[in-house]
């Protein structure tokens, strides 16, 4: 399954949420490779903090920030079972080129009035693919949600019936998170049983349960 992390918004946490899907999925035993798409270079910052540190690689990392992706990633895909693209925001050459590969297009948003993060230009671009990728999947993902809130829940309520719709599974906002970022670990590295672990996880198996791309073969 090759999996897209897309929206023009920044900081609405895609590298956070793509290095902890990918570092899930190796946990449940998967091949992963992630590809940094996005000219900030987050994902390889965090992979080389890593190898300083001297810990052992989960998963490969590969910066390909360009508008050839969907030509390139096929040939990435052959020896993984997923492949976790990092996208780019406001790079609308860029995010083409990752829709035109992804099986699943994940757009995480922030609890916040519908108008404040659902951008017209990233639903537009997605209307655009599957006009070559009628079978492209996408589905919103709540981010730094923060415990039990109305807004949060409001959210959840207005994305139920868009298209695209909304996951189940929601990620809270977590120290932790912060402190993997800066320290090339993830949360379940740090705590394996912290809420943010099990944020991680229970967002991997909804993944997974989607079966698209090869997971439904």
């Amino acid at each position: 399954m090759i999996v897209a992390l897309l929206n023009q918004n920044g900081g609405v946490g895609k590298t956070t949420l793509a290095l902890h899907l990918a570092g899930a999925w190796v946990q449940r035993g998967h091949r992963v490779t992630l590809i940094d798409a996005d000219p900030q270079g987050s994902a390889l910052d965090w992979s080389q903090q890593r190898a300083r540190e001297n810990m052992p690689r989960l998963f490969t990392v590969v910066g390909l920030a360009r508008d050839t992706l969907h030509r390139e990633v096929p040939e990435l895909a052959r020896d993984a079972d997923h492949v976790v693209i990092d996208g780019p925001p406001r790079v609308a050459g860029l995010m083409r080129s990752a829709l035109l590969a992804a099986d699943l297009v994940l757009i995480p948003v922030q609890p916040s009035p519908f108008d404040g993060w659902a951008s017209a230009e990233m639903l537009a671009l997605l209307s655009e693919a599957r006009i070559y990728r009628p079978e492209l999947v996408a589905r919103f993902v709540l981010n730094r949600c923060a415990a039990r809130t109305v807004i949060a829940r409001e959210t959840a309520e207005t994305l139920a019936d868009h298209d695209p719709p909304v996951l189940a599974a929601t990620v809270g906002q977590r120290v932790v998170f912060a402190d993997a970022a800066q320290s090339g670990r993830l949360a379940s590295e740090i705590d394996g049983d912290s809420p943010a672990a099990r944020e991680i996880m229970a967002l991997a198996a909804e993944i997974e349960r989607l079966r698209v791309g090869r997971a439904a073969l």
